[in-house]
């Protein structure tokens, strides 16, 4: 007997009425309407039935500190930082992980069940990774949730930068991170990405470096990145994460570079709702969009996903831990609005972002966990288009979060109407 069944349901490729059977937290088996006897069986009535969202690039160590100790009045990324550096002195663990857990809580309750968060390395106390790292023990059961060593004030730049992020990785961190484009000058941070990029390759680690965070078109170091995955073999194993100079970068430099990052294996991380918040601040008009070239990275075979990067913290005011208003962002900027371009976008927050974190069994196929989200709409497009209600959030089979299903009543003369 199955534990779980659910019937009924429409998947992300397309296939309909179908039913998924779920046994000892792993799906068992994905069929059109399977009857089986099971312990519980939901009806989806034809909505989506979609694996869980997930979040490839987020700062959790600064999450829900809006306004501490005051709030980026520039809305600039340097702003930002400095803005940063003068909330660490005033960090608690306590603090840190209660805000951190909150979070989580609402990540869960919108479906995202794993997480790639970047935690600064840069003080020698290590007080975010260590908050960071209780928080990733008590989150275990119900979310997953990658950290990359950061250093925020740049690895050669800050004293100690580097045994800092050694110290880190020591201590369980899961993923090397880097930010080249903040060291001091343009050879220091190709010096960086080369230091780092040995560092993974020694110990066997990931690689996600915050890449060309800038409108800066000479900021190249995603070329360097590609570069060092090559020399190194850590092809696959890569992620360059912002990239947002590339939207400022002359057409044939690009024509070249996108090759080369293929070549490698490298994906990418854009940060719609964030990369279009804080470039182009410092243009009048026409004013630059800032984001990545979304589009062209994916016809040329890369791997692109899509994170949310902040949630009212000193780089941005809002956010609700929603990855579809993420989707909803990216299809705008990016202007991917063909049927397989809106799509491409609901894979940027699913299967691509699922792939940039190297997750094991993650999809909806037999074998693979049994974890998935049920949307109150009848398609990707659809889902998107709505941000649409989560009815249902299970992780390995287990009921995590519910909501009731919106329906709205229409009170309009001679027309009684209802909608959801």
């Amino acid at each position: 007997m199955l534990d779980l069944l659910i019937t009924r349901a429409s998947l992300p490729d397309g296939r309909t009425n179908m039913s998924i059977g779920v046994q000892d937290g792993r799906i068992a088996d994905v069929v059109e309407g399977l009857s089986a006897p099971a312990h519980e069986v939901v009806d989806a009535a034809g909505y989506l039935l979609s694996p869980p969202f997930c979040d490839p690039h987020f700062h959790m160590d600064a999450c829900l500190s809006y306004g501490l100790p005051r709030v980026n009045e520039s809305g600039t990324l340097l702003e930002g930082i400095a803005l940063w550096g003068e909330l660490k002195p005033l960090l608690t663990a306590d603090a840190l992980i209660e805000r951190a857990l909150t979070y989580c809580d609402w990540a869960v309750a919108k479906g995202l069940l794993a997480i790639r968060s970047h935690v600064d390395t840069s003080d020698p106390s290590l007080l975010p990774v260590e908050a960071l790292l209780e928080v990733k023990r008590r989150v275990a059961p119900y979310l997953d949730l990658q950290l990359v060593a950061f250093p925020q004030d740049g690895v050669l730049r800050a004293k100690g930068g580097v045994d800092n992020l050694k110290r880190a990785l020591a201590l369980g961190v899961d993923v090397v991170g880097g930010i080249p484009h903040f060291e001091r000058t343009m050879s220091e941070g190709a010096a960086s990405v080369r230091l780092l990029c040995e560092l993974a390759a020694e110990q066997g680690k990931l690689v996600d470096m915050h890449c060309d965070e800038s409108d800066d078109p000479l900021s190249r170091h995603i070329e360097t990145l590609a570069f060092e995955t090559q020399r190194l073999g850590l092809q696959g194993r890569v992620n360059g994460s912002h990239l947002t100079s590339m939207h400022s970068m002359d057409n044939y430099y690009v024509s070249k570079l996108i090759p080369l990052i293929a070549e490698a294996g490298v994906s990418a991380v854009a940060n719609p709702l964030i990369n279009i918040t804080l470039q182009g601040r410092h243009d009048s008009y026409p004013k630059r969009r800032g984001m990545t070239r979304v589009p062209e990275l994916l016809a040329a075979g890369v791997t692109v996903a899509f994170g949310h990067d902040c949630v009212m913290d000193p780089w941005y005011s809002l956010g609700s831990g929603d990855m579809l208003e993420v989707a909803h962002m990216g299809l705008h900027v990016a202007q991917m609005t063909s049927q397989q371009g809106m799509r491409e976008c609901f894979s940027a927050v699913t299967t691509h972002a699922a792939k940039v974190m190297h997750l094991p069994g993650y999809g909806l196929a037999p074998g693979n966990d049994a974890s998935f989200v049920l949307l109150q709409a009848r398609d990707p497009i659809e889902a998107i288009r709505l941000r649409a209600n989560r009815l249902k959030v299970w992780r390995k089979g287990k009921l995590l979060a519910e909501t009731a299903k919106v329906t709205t009543r229409l009170q309009l003369a001679g027309r009684p109407t209802s909608t959801g």
